[in-house]
């Protein structure tokens, strides 16, 4: 595989990864929610504290500059003691349901689907194992 499909990959799945949450809410919502609700609706931002603590982060900013600064997730997770395996599955798991999404608003068809998914794991492993340095 060329260095330069590594390179897009990779950014699209860690972008797809930290910037979900912003693309998964809608900007029209059918039934208004209170404001002074104390149950959070939307269960996305689960997502990304779980990611966090695998990888032992303090805050989405401190993930993004160790990324920006040429870290592996593989990296970020040894120098924290996190879990790699964890941060993959979650990536995974994330990623599948975005391609299930695809699937159900028919952005994508059922072969497109399963040819995706069949990569997802391998693609996800092989982005956390690689650092991209950008010069």
């Amino acid at each position: 595989m060329n260095m330069k499909r590594v390179i897009i990959i990779g950014t699209m799945i860690v972008t797809m990864s930290f910037a979900g949450t912003a693309w998964g809410q809608s900007s029209i919502s059918p039934i208004p929610t209170a404001k002074w609700s104390i149950v959070d609706l939307d269960t996305r931002e689960e997502s990304c504290d779980e990611l966090l603590s695998a990888l032992n982060q303090p805050s989405e900013e401190h993930l993004y500059q160790e990324l920006y600064n040429g870290k592996s997730l593989r990296m970020i997770t040894e120098e924290n003691n996190g879990d790699l395996d964890e941060v993959i599955a979650i990536q995974v798991r994330q990623l599948r349901e975005q391609l299930d999404e695809r699937l159900a608003s028919g952005s994508i068809r059922s072969k497109q689907h399963a040819a995706q998914q069949a990569e997802l794991e391998a693609l996800v492993t092989q982005s956390a194992n690689t650092a991209y340095k950008l010069t």
